[in-house]
């Protein structure tokens, strides 16, 4: 790392405020490629596992439950060690900026491992599942989500700015996940590769290397003006992991911003992973490119919207009473959504609401972290980015691994069934006569690919359609009202500026 003082490495970014550059190339562009490969996977990856590997049966359904979880636990260790390391790096780069730069290149190549699965037997597929998963997971993309998520707090200690920032870097994580994910996917790309397994690995393998050159571009504009605040104030106090564990464990502001962010994200997960199947089998059918695209577009119309509102509110009203606003009409939404789940225009406009309760939360709250931070900064006159980023990311791997778990052992214990794929209407009626199943649509009125594959969806059962319509729209209903009694309690922005100004009282009496 100490080789990074080479001018080649330099940010672009020369300036002591926040630039028009910074914004639009270092938060807004520069991360796309790897928010868009994340999103991808978020939404698709355990589809290729049941639908296109047909993983669900594998060990009785326990391999599907049970991997995630194990991968997580590897995760939230290599999260805990990357935390740690970032707080000890020391370069002129800064100390999460260098590792976005090796993330870059790693990215692409866990990537495309991902869905390279050798056809081969069941034991090489578990294998290579497992060792490209946690390559991906625990190891690159912690990389890169570590280090991408300190930009914001390490930027400046401009609030206003800091929050600017903040609502650029959401924008374009929305539009991976709101636009292109949950509108282009579904309306053009997965009825076109279906369950092939060819198109599968081409896809992603565009997706895996289009992250290299974006990545780049964030490395490049972005600016660590905070750690080089404090790298001039002089060399900080080096405290134990577990004393530092200790300090962000008994603050009051760290527990409650750790809390909202757990329920959030296992309501949001477990949305994720049910999107998919919900739009498939509960609102409409198998890869029909219309309903999932409608609930995205009526759905994400609200994430465009709060580009120019939220951040506005936010200054006015404060960030933590909007997304108190938000989280009451997320509960109002996905209630109205489960009420009547297999109703289009209802299921619409609960989607409407539900999304314009996502607003404040979506833009807003990793500026409300970095809040968080500059609070325990003043408390412990320690920065402690690293470390409280590992716990961080940590909640939201380990509950995606938990989630999918539960959610894949839910759909198997109820009895989901699998699409199957066929050379002819011929084949299929056979496969599906031989175990007893139901095609969800008549088998003469389905389309083959291009190259002649047949890709037939069956019909679920009702205990299937529950866990897909809980998973979808009746979770965030609870998560929801425990996210909005934990902000209340949050009133870090009250002292803020005050303590901020002692912070930098401190500084200027070391000699900045």
């Amino acid at each position: 790392m100490e080789k990074l003082s080479a001018p080649i490495f330099n940010s672009r970014v020369k300036n002591d405020t926040v630039t028009r550059s910074e914004k639009w190339l270092g938060y807004l562009l520069g991360p796309a490629g790897a928010l868009l490969l994340n999103a991808v996977l978020a939404t698709y990856l355990n589809v290729f596992y049941t639908d296109v590997l047909n993983l669900t049966p594998l060990w009785n359904g326990l391999f599907l439950a049970i991997f995630p979880i194990i991968s997580k636990i590897i995760d939230a260790i290599t999260n805990i060690i990357m935390g740690q390391i970032i707080d000890r790096t020391k370069t002129k780069q800064g100390k999460a900026r260098p590792w976005l730069l090796l993330s870059a290149f790693l990215l692409p190549v866990t990537g495309i491992l991902l869905f390279t699965v050798p056809n081969a037997d069941d034991l090489v597929k578990v294998i290579w599942v497992m060792v490209s998963y946690n390559l991906f997971y625990s190891f690159a993309y912690t990389i890169f989500n570590m280090s991408h998520g300190l930009m914001v707090p390490l930027s400046t200690r401009d609030s206003t700015a800091r929050g600017s920032l903040s609502v650029f870097n959401q924008i374009t994580a929305i539009m991976m996940s709101g636009i292109l994910v949950a509108l282009i996917f579904p309306m053009l790309i997965m009825p076109a590769i279906g369950a092939d397994k060819s198109k599968w690995i081409f896809l992603m393998s565009v997706l895996s290397i289009l992250a290299l050159p974006l990545t780049l571009l964030e490395y490049y504009f972005t600016k660590e003006r905070i750690t080089e605040e404090v790298a001039s104030a002089g060399e900080q106090e080096k405290r134990p992991f577990l004393e530092q564990m200790k300090s962000l464990f008994t603050d009051k502001y760290m527990l409650l911003i750790y809390g909202y962010f757990l329920v959030t994200t296992i309501g949001t997960t477990i949305k994720n992973l049910g999107l998919v199947y919900y739009c498939n089998y509960v609102l409409g059918t198998y890869n029909d490119g219309v309903t999932q695209t409608l609930v995205s577009v009526i759905g994400g119309i609200p994430m465009g919207i709060g580009i120019f509102a939220v951040w506005p509110l936010a200054k006015k009203f404060g960030k933590r009473k909007v997304t108190m606003v938000g989280c009451t009409l997320i509960s109002v939404g996905s209630l109205i959504c489960w009420l009547f789940p297999t109703d289009m225009v209802i299921v619409l406009i609960g989607q409407f609401i539900k999304n314009m309760g996502g607003l404040p939360g979506s833009y807003v709250f990793m500026a409300l972290f970095a809040d968080c931070l500059d609070h325990m900064e003043w408390k412990s006159d320690l920065r402690m980015d690293g470390t409280a980023m590992s716990i961080y990311n940590i909640i939201a791997v380990a509950m995606v691994g938990i989630m999918t778990g539960v959610f894949n052992g839910l759909l198997h214990g109820a009895g989901y069934l699998a699409p199957i794929t066929a050379g002819s209407v011929s084949e299929a009626a056979s496969v599906i006569a031989a175990n007893g199943w139901t095609a969800q649509a008549a088998l003469e009125s389905l389309k083959p690919a291009a190259d002649g594959v047949l890709t037939v969806a069956m019909q679920q059962s009702a205990n299937v359609n529950w866990v897909i319509s809980f998973a979808f729209v009746g979770l965030e209903v609870f998560t929801s009202i425990v996210a909005f009694v934990l902000l209340f309690f949050l009133t870090v922005e009250k002292h803020l500026p005050k303590e901020q100004a002692e912070i930098r009282a401190r500084h200027e009496k070391a000699g900045v």
